[in-house]
Parts: structure tokens; C-alpha cells; sequence
């Protein structure tokens, strides 16, 4: 039995979350075109016949302005520090120099394996960003993938778990995650204001879920959207209200399909001015110290 912790690193946009969710089969990370959607350690677990891998989704890799940006990368340094394996993904377009600077200030002590995403995009320059990386110290491997159109995953997988170290598995059979339901509701709430809105908005919101009451027939889900000013409440709200119905529409309708339920869905928006940089707020939020 094999068995190990695999984190996945990489800057803003290089397709972590997506490649997480191609890797479990399942939708566990939120997804958007806009850079630092991911701010928690999300853990997913795959677990085969003689195998189980604990992958950790990361924030992408920034300089702290906040005390929100400081606990994002306090989850990066906690993932460095107990991972097996390191998944270095690489965006094909990005700067190849760029990448590996940040891959070096990680000081990993765990192998590497460089993973060149979005291929399918850029297909000529695999031999080139192959031939960077492999030179480099840290890389074990380079393996090129697609994970939107989750091109080589089973490639990338097998490669993964030859490189497992032996061990009993973690965690039950049939466990795909370590973090509650109410998690992932609030994270689908926060992924379509990443959607609907543009600027600051997204950046400067954020979503505690307040009410999960399972119910006969269906689930009743409140939940509090934070921003940090008056007139990004009136953006999220909209016009009489059109906006904030938008944006409950199509959560309910992610929500159900996740959850296999009807929801009945609450929102509120409330005006918290520079929560991003109150320890107490942050830990009432979810962001953990």
C-alpha cells in the first residue's frame, strides 16, 4: 500500500484548482479566469486498490499586503512543510524564468514534479518549458497536461503514485475531503461573485454561511456576503435587488447539484470596513491563524 501527501503550488492562474478537480473526478475547488479565487487549503483524497494520495489545492503564490494574504500563504508554508510530493504547475504561456524563481523560494524538501499546463493552448513550447525545467535542482519529472481538458491526467496520476512513499491510507475509503459541507456551500456563494462582478469587488468579499438546516424536503441555507464598503454593497445588491437575486439563482442551482437537494437559499450583504486586515473577523470568516 502506498500511500502520501501531494501539494499542488503554482502562481495566480496556473490552473491548480482546476487540475485538483480533474485529479478527484469531482468539483471541489472553485474555478475562475481571475487571479487569488483560491484562498484556503482545500485537501481532496483519491484512493485506489493499493493507493491513496491526500492532494492539497494552495493559493497562488504572492506577496502579502493583507492579513488575508498573510494566512494564504501561511496555508502555501503548512502544505510545503508535510508534502510527499510537490506538484510544481506551470502555466505553458507564463514567464519560464518567473516560475522558477518562485519554485525556488519554496525551499521544498519533498520531490518535484514540474507540471506544464494548459497545453493544449500552446503546444509548441512543451519541448522548450521541458527542456527549463528539467535542468533545474528540484524537478523529478516534467509532465505536460491539460487540466481543463484533462489531457495526460492518468499520466500525471501514475507518475504520482510511483513516486508515493509506502504507508497505510489516511482517511476511510469513501471520504473525499476533510472539510465540511458548509465549506464548499460558501465557496460556491464566493465563486459566482468572482463571476458576476468585476475590479475589487471579488478581492474585497467574502462569504460566511450562517444557517445549514436539513429539513424533510429540502436544505435552508443562509449565508452573509462580506464586503468592505457601502457602495460594493449597493453593486452586489444592484438595482432593486436584481443583482443579489442573480447571484442566489445561481448558487442555489451549483448548491443543489452538489449537495443532491432542493436549497432554499437566504443571502445578506453587510458592510464589515477593512475586514481583510482583522485578525477577528478573519477567524470568524474561516481563515484559521
Amino acid at each position: 500500500m502506498k500511500s502520501g501527501f501531494v501539494s499542488i503550488f503554482g502562481k495566480p492562474n496556473a490552473g491548480k484548482s482546476t487540475l485538483l478537480n480533474a485529479l478527484v473526478g469531482e468539483k471541489l475547488a472553485i474555478v475562475s479566469h481571475k487571479s487569488q479565487t483560491t484562498r484556503h487549503r482545500i485537501k481532496a483524497f483519491v484512493t485506489g486498490k493499493d493507493y491513496q494520495v491526500v492532494f492539497s489545492d494552495t493559493p497562488g503564490i504572492i506577496d502579502p499586503q493583507y492579513k488575508l494574504h498573510e494566512k494564504m500563504m501561511k496555508a502555501v508554508k503548512s502544505s510545503i512543510e508535510d508534502a510527499d510530493i510537490a506538484l510544481l504547475l506551470v502555466d505553458i504561456n507564463d514567464n519560464f524564468e518567473e516560475c522558477n524563481n518562485v519554485f525556488s523560494s519554496l525551499r521544498l524538501k519533498a520531490p518535484a514534479i514540474v507540471v506544464l499546463n494548459k497545453l493544449d493552448k500552446n503546444p509548441q513550447k512543451k519541448q522548450e518549458a521541458s527542456d527549463f525545467f528539467s535542468k533545474q535542482a528540484y524537478c523529478k519529472n516534467v509532465i505536460a497536461i491539460s487540466a481543463l481538458k484533462k489531457e495526460n491526467i492518468d499520466d500525471l496520476l501514475a507518475a504520482i503514485i510511483g513516486c508515493l512513499p509506502e504507508g497505510e491510507p489516511f482517511y476511510a475509503d469513501d471520504e473525499m475531503t476533510d472539510l465540511p459541507t458548509r465549506f464548499f456551500v460558501g465557496e460556491m456563494i464566493r465563486e459566482k461573485i468572482f463571476e458576476l462582478f468585476e475590479e475589487e469587488v471579488p478581492y474585497q468579499a467574502t462569504v460566511l454561511v450562517t444557517e445549514f438546516k436539513e429539513k424533510q424536503t429540502l436544505i435552508k441555507i443562509a449565508a452573509d456576503i462580506i464586503v468592505q464598503r457601502e457602495s460594493q454593497k449597493a453593486i452586489i445588491l444592484g438595482q432593486g435587488g436584481k443583482m443579489i437575486r442573480q447571484l442566489g439563482t445561481e448558487a442555489r442551482k451549483e448548491i443543489e447539484a452538489f449537495l443532491g437537494s432542493k436549497v432554499f437559499l437566504e443571502l445578506f450583504v453587510k458592510v464589515r470596513p477593512g475586514w481583510r486586515n482583522n485578525e477577528n473577523w478573519l477567524k470568524e470568516y474561516g481563515y484559521q491563524p
